[in-house]
């Protein structure tokens, strides 16, 4: 943790000065590459340290109500330093925090046996990344390349024969980069799989959430940040009594609640984000109902996760938790905006047809929400409100279709939730279980 934590800082430093989008882009994924040493093991510290289920359960609860503020305060530091500094300052504001950590770490983590030296599976690295990768492109790209095109089809197809690939070698590895066998644990892959699926529908949500409140609504950098900060309450509230509840009635109906819950909060969102709709009311019972979910899930799907496994496996959870969180949450936002890119398109190009507006410029409004609105700022004065109302309906449009496309998905979450995490104390530990015992 604490070598992520001196690497995060020298590549922060690196992402503020650089001068090009080639650069930017490339701190910023050793940026990831560095946070990912950083995350698992806080994970791995808080299982190894606090070995009673309870006591770790509501250990959990802190540490996830810790991400859920994350999210939240990160938007609103990042538009306030935006609004009065230089872009690299959003870099920059993480060293005094990278220090702070990297000291605390030093003094307050007690030391843990290390594990004995393993080899580094850079084959595994290398195969999971370019499926990975291969996957978000196809998803990404298939609205603009077409679902059908024969380059959307060779990236899925790619994709799938790589990740199938991965999971063959990393059977067949002594020390594998991931120990595809702890899937094979009902418990366990479901609640991997909540964390997904949460992830998938926040970081979805925020895609389009921010963009809403930026251009729909005009809200500054700063003003969309704050107008995020509800969240933030209630997942700093609710994650830490979210652990609790989950000891009191079970994971099962915690987590299955808690993805009910973001499903309701993404039918609101999709059916009352008008540009005119109240913000002290359907569109922050949006926000809370999504943050609520979150709160539900974080701490007692982690626990389902890290709990199902033995020792000697913990490093090997820490890091599936993380890498299904950062790949639901990928593939949300790859997702949910392909799915919102497939309705908002097709509507952009057909309210530009009727107007002399150039095929270039009409492209860059099909691609781009931003791009749109600065289409309609060049038009004559006489035909701007036609088509700011046209762009607003694309917008909601698409915005609709996708958090109803992200409630799909966590309501089946919800459904496998209750199928395979333990319930209550003393109950069988998953109701597929219950169904098998009685047969």
């Amino acid at each position: 943790m604490q070598i992520g934590l001196i690497f995060f800082g020298i590549f922060s430093v690196a992402a503020a000065l650089s001068h090009s989008t080639g650069s930017l882009i490339a701190t910023r994924a050793l940026m990831g590459v560095a946070a990912a040493f950083i995350f698992p093991a806080t994970l791995a510290i808080l299982t190894t340290i606090f070995t009673d289920p309870s006591e770790r359960q509501k250990a959990l609860g802190v540490w996830g109500a810790t991400s859920g503020l994350a999210v939240a305060f990160g938007p609103i530091t990042g538009g306030a330093l935006l609004e009065h500094f230089w872009y690299g300052s959003v870099f920059l504001i993480n060293i005094p925090i990278v220090i702070v950590t990297f000291i605390g770490g030093q003094i307050l983590i007690p030391k843990l046996n290390p594990e004995k030296k393993k080899i580094f599976d850079t084959r595994g690295v290398v195969i999971s990344t370019v499926g990975v990768t291969l996957l978000v492109l196809a998803i990404i790209e298939g609205p603009q390349w077409g679902w059908t095109s024969l380059g959307t089809l060779v990236c899925f197809a790619t994709s799938i024969c790589l990740l199938v690939l991965f999971a063959w070698l990393e059977l067949r590895t002594p020390e594998p980069l991931l120990d595809v066998r702890v899937f094979a644990v009902a418990r366990f892959s479901a609640g991997a799989g909540a964390i997904a699926v949460a992830f998938f529908c926040l970081f979805g949500f925020i895609f389009l959430i921010t963009q809403y409140f930026q251009f729909v609504r005009g809200y500054s950098t700063l003003s969309a940040g704050l107008h995020t900060l509800p969240f933030a309450i209630v997942a700093a509230i609710f994650t830490p009594l979210g652990a609790v509840f989950a000891l009191k009635v079970g994971s099962r109906l915690i987590v299955a609640a808690g993805l009910l819950f973001m499903a309701a909060g993404l039918i609101v969102a999709g059916t009352t984000s008008t540009p005119t709709a109240a913000y002290w009311g359907p569109v922050i019972t949006g926000m809370v109902l999504l943050a609520l979910g979150l709160s539900f899930v974080t701490a007692p799907a982690t626990e389902a996760v890290m709990g199902s496994l033995r020792p000697d496996q913990v490093g090997a959870g820490a890091a599936v938790n993380n890498t299904t969180r950062e790949l639901g949450g990928t593939l949300g936002v790859a997702v949910i905006g392909s799915v919102f890119a497939s309705v908002y398109g097709p509507k952009i190009v057909s309210a530009f047809a009727p107007y002399p507006i150039p095929p270039s410029a009409t492209q860059s409004a099909k691609e781009s929400v931003a791009a749109a609105y600065g289409v309609v700022s060049h038009a004559p004065p006489s035909v701007q409100a036609t088509l700011t109302t046209a762009v607003n309906t694309a917008f909601i449009s698409g915005l609709e279709l996708a958090c109803f496309v992200g409630a799909g998905v966590a309501i089946v979450g919800a459904i496998a939730a209750i199928l395979f995490l333990p319930g209550k104390s003393g109950t069988p530990s998953s109701l597929g279980e219950m169904l098998g015992a009685e047969a």
